[in-house]
């Protein structure tokens, strides 16, 4: 298992972007001002940090009314055999929110919350980028 980033839900995308790209220095990864994606990266390290709406992710978990507002942030963690990863810790007492599904043609995803209320994405990359 590897940590792939830390990301923050967002409302004002627009706003954290300038903060994370202007303010910090972190360097974006694709640009994207207006969200409503973008990850971080720092001049030293492998893991980043990345913005995503937070409406967005509501979206994901099938969230409705006051609950889509309340997630701050997600901890991601990649893996290799997110089936497999799922039915072990399923066995050990977690209960998945949602998945394992695809989230775009390179990624199937799940989700799960720590005892906290924390949202944790697992990620399982099917193509890497080139």
């Amino acid at each position: 298992m590897e940590l792939a980033q830390v990301r923050l839900l967002v409302t004002d995308f627009a706003a954290c972007y300038h903060f994370y790209a202007e303010v910090l220095g972190l360097k974006p990864q694709s640009g994207a001002t207006e969200g409503p994606y973008e990850k971080f990266s720092p001049s030293i390290g492998s893991a980043g940090i990345a913005l995503q709406d937070r409406s967005m992710m509501a979206q994901v978990l099938g969230e409705l009314g006051e609950s889509a507002t309340g997630h701050r942030s997600l901890v991601v963690l990649r893996v290799d055999g997110l089936d497999e990863y799922c039915a072990q810790i399923i066995a050990r007492g977690a209960e998945l929110l949602h998945g394992p599904a695809a989230m775009t043609d390179r990624m199937r995803v799940a989700h799960l919350k720590d005892p906290e209320g924390n949202l944790v994405e697992l990620q399982e990359w099917l193509l890497l980028r080139g």
